[in-house]
């Protein structure tokens, strides 16, 4: 079941893409806004239903290691994408401000559920207040990434190498508007779908295996349930839709961090930040640092090979691992 589900999720996200790039240039929304939020929420639908579920199940390990793993396997698939694309350094020709803010947003809402581990546990229905907070900084992100698109404060810097999101309106307008929507959803609920066949038998793994919930979360169901970032990015540099593939990732990671405040009400035996493993910190932690490597990338700009920034976020990712395994 679970890799029926996961070749099931890695399909449906190299279709998604193809319709996120029409639809970004059909509603106007560019690239980088509409693979930031839009795509990047529909291919996390996968990882929200197997915390979700995790979580309905008592497992909070696993659904807290699910979301925050997925974050880490996310950022390290943009190093990937940028081997593939050899022209230029990928965050040197993918700039865009959007991009930034939403990596910003991201670090702010992963520091709260380690704030909430470290605070009294103060819970209503079971709720800790962290949970109702991270959708309140989600909805602010998103609200100013799209001010930020409308009126612009300031440019990235154009170079020969910098990637424009120019809109492809005539391979937009081939298909009807409501048919392109209706497939979009379509295949962000056949990903939901996989999402609760890979948590039942991730579960199952862990039991069975003997494997703790971190590492089962962390390197597997988070891997398998990140397939559809790490599809639509490759798909998405190869078409050329550079700011879509980098905000595909971000957007999929700020979208993951929610994966908590949803786990959070499905979790029935208290505050799930405070079941919360030292493991399950420390891959908070090691997002906080993979997306502070992503933005001082995306800032700086270099322009040959992967950059510093790909080398650090692949030594902080397999480092991460090394430790978990380590821990056992």
């Amino acid at each position: 079941m679970f890799l029926i589900a996961t070749l099931f999720v890695a399909g449906a996200g190299i279709r998604i893409t193809t319709i996120a790039d029409r639809l970004a240039d059909r509603t106007g929304l560019g690239e980088a806004v509409f693979g930031g939020i839009l795509l990047g929420a529909s291919t996390s639908l996968s990882g929200i239903v197997t915390s979700l579920t995790a979580a309905s199940d008592g497992l909070a390990s696993l659904a807290v290691s699910n979301a925050v793993g997925g974050i880490a396997a996310q950022t390290t698939f943009l190093v990937i994408a940028d081997l593939l694309y050899r022209r230029v350094n990928l965050e040197h020709a993918a700039a865009d401000a959007n991009n930034m803010l939403m990596a910003a947003t991201l670090m702010l809402l992963i520091s709260l559920p380690l704030a909430a581990a470290f605070s009294p546990e103060i819970t209503l229905f079971a709720i800790h207040p962290v949970s109702v907070l991270l959708f309140i900084v989600y909805l602010f992100g998103a609200k100013a990434a799209i001010s930020l698109k409308d009126k612009p404060m300031w440019q990235p810097e154009q170079t020969d190498e910098t990637r424009a999101d120019d809109p492809d309106e005539e391979a937009a307008s081939k298909r009807p508007l409501p048919i392109m929507i209706a497939s979009f959803v379509g295949l962000s609920l056949v990903l939901a779908l996989c999402g609760y066949g890979i948590a039942r038998s991730a579960a199952v793994i862990s039991e069975e295996f003997g494997i703790s919930q971190t590492i089962v979360g962390a390197l597997m169901t988070a891997v398998a349930t990140s397939l559809p970032e790490l599809v639509t990015t490759l798909t998405a540099v190869r078409r050329g839709a550079l700011q879509l593939a980098v905000g595909g990732i971000i957007g999929g990671n700020v979208f993951d961090v929610l994966f908590l405040s949803v786990s959070d009400v499905a979790y029935r035996d208290g505050s799930i930040y405070h079941a919360m493993t030292p493991s399950d910190e420390l891959m908070l932690i090691g997002a906080v640092m993979i997306t502070a490597i992503l933005l001082m990338g995306l800032i700086m700009r270099e322009r040959r090979g992967i950059g510093f920034e790909g080398l650090a976020i692949l030594a902080t990712y397999f480092g991460l691992v090394g430790i978990q395994l380590t821990l056992g």
